[in-house]
């Protein structure tokens, strides 16, 4: 089954790529290494803002994680000019969730996103990973993923 099949399968359609929202780009390549920046959790549209161990859970947190894999998708796609079949390896995932000082499960937060990512990509979706909490993230979202890609 290949990767659009499987997005398909998921009901999950691809959303337009979002703009960058200070001086940065969305992505940047250098050989078949593609580096996606930060991408926020949204939910409808608008920025999912919440802070986990105060008013978000772990399964909303997960949630959000998931929205943002699917965003970070969307961008690789345009990151692959159009054809996620380039698609080599997923190879790393960094994430940061906005929790309070005592929440530690940053870890089953980031799931959202490594397991959707295995889900589509399979055993290319397999990455190596980093899961941080913070203060604090941009425009109060309560989840931030970056990625690193190797494409054809």
């Amino acid at each position: 089954m290949s990767f659009y099949e499987k997005l398909q399968a998921l009901n999950i359609e691809l959303p337009t790529v979002a703009v960058p929202a200070a001086a940065y780009v969305m992505y940047a390549q250098t050989g078949n290494t593609v580096f996606l920046s930060g991408h926020i959790a949204k939910k409808e549209g608008k920025v999912w803002v919440g802070q986990l161990g105060k008013n978000i859970s772990t399964e909303e947190g997960k949630a959000a994680a998931r929205a943002v894999a699917i965003d970070l998708i969307a961008t690789l796609q345009a990151a692959c000019g159009g054809d996620l079949n380039r698609v080599k390896r997923i190879v790393k995932v960094m994430s940061l969730v906005n929790s309070t000082g005592d929440f530690t499960e940053q870890h089953l937060v980031t799931n959202g996103a490594s397991e959707l990512f295995g889900e589509i990509f399979g055993e290319q979706g397999k990455h190596a990973r980093s899961a941080f909490g913070v203060a604090q993230i941009p425009m109060g979202a309560c989840v931030e993923i970056e990625l690193i890609a190797e494409i054809a």
